[in-house]
């Protein structure tokens, strides 16, 4: 990425926030295998304020679409009470291969991060894990894919890629999830809709959609989006 780059996925901004279309592919911050990542960008997105907007929440590097940034210690504040206290409602579409079990319903299946030595850590669904809910809905069929919608209750680690796993209808393109791990196709998970509350008295609540990433608009017509 380049900042001009960045510059162009900005999808809004305020006083107080930006919301960003955060490619898919780019970390959200630095890492042990992150050393590209899009915090080393965020001078780009200063517009004319002497300090860097920070991240307000966080994405899956693979994870495209809206990303909340606070320009200012008041305005980060804010937004964290407003993370914290279930305010901020976000709705994720994705591309799943195979089909869930009906048309609408809700996943309630706790999520417990493990970890083993030499693999890395995973995510599983385990009584012994935090409370995870999702409520999801079908948007269309196609082709053994179904276009998918997800409104999260609670925010856990990959807690989309879990739900669908769970519901058996796992992310196209999820390598960790999914039925193939050897998948070169790009994950289908797309932050697609943000809405946040007022930050101040003065202020009115704001609601940013993100465009489906290049990678997915194939798929999703296959299931039968017409944009």
């Amino acid at each position: 990425m380049t900042p001009d780059q960045i510059l162009s996925r900005v999808l809004y901004k305020d006083q107080d926030v930006i919301v960003l279309d955060k490619p898919a592919g780019l970390a959200v911050h630095a890492g042990p295998n992150s050393p590209d990542h899009l915090e080393l960008y965020f001078e780009a997105l200063r517009f004319g304020w002497a300090d860097n907007p920070r991240l307000a929440h966080r994405l899956d590097r693979d994870t495209s679409g809206c990303l909340v940034l606070g320009r200012h210690d008041k305005a980060i504040k804010r937004l964290g009470k407003a993370f914290e206290q279930h305010r901020v409602s976000k709705v994720y579409w994705s591309v799943c291969i195979g089909s869930p079990p009906g048309d609408r319903g809700t996943v309630d299946a706790p999520l417990l991060k493990v970890s083993a030595r030499g693999q890395g850590w995973r995510i599983k669904v385990d009584p012994a894990g935090q409370t995870s809910i999702t409520d999801w809905s079908v948007k269309g069929r196609g082709e053994g894919l179904t276009w998918m919608e997800w409104r999260p209750r609670t925010g856990r680690t990959h807690q989309i890629r879990i739900h669908a796993q769970h519901l058996g209808c796992p992310l196209l393109g999820d390598p960790y999830y999914g039925p193939d791990p050897e998948t070169r196709v790009r994950l289908h998970l797309l932050a697609r809709e943000i809405a946040v509350p007022p930050l101040g008295p003065s202020k009115e609540p704001i609601l940013v959609t993100a465009p489906p990433p290049e990678h997915m608009i194939e798929a999703l017509r296959r299931c039968g989006w017409d944009g």
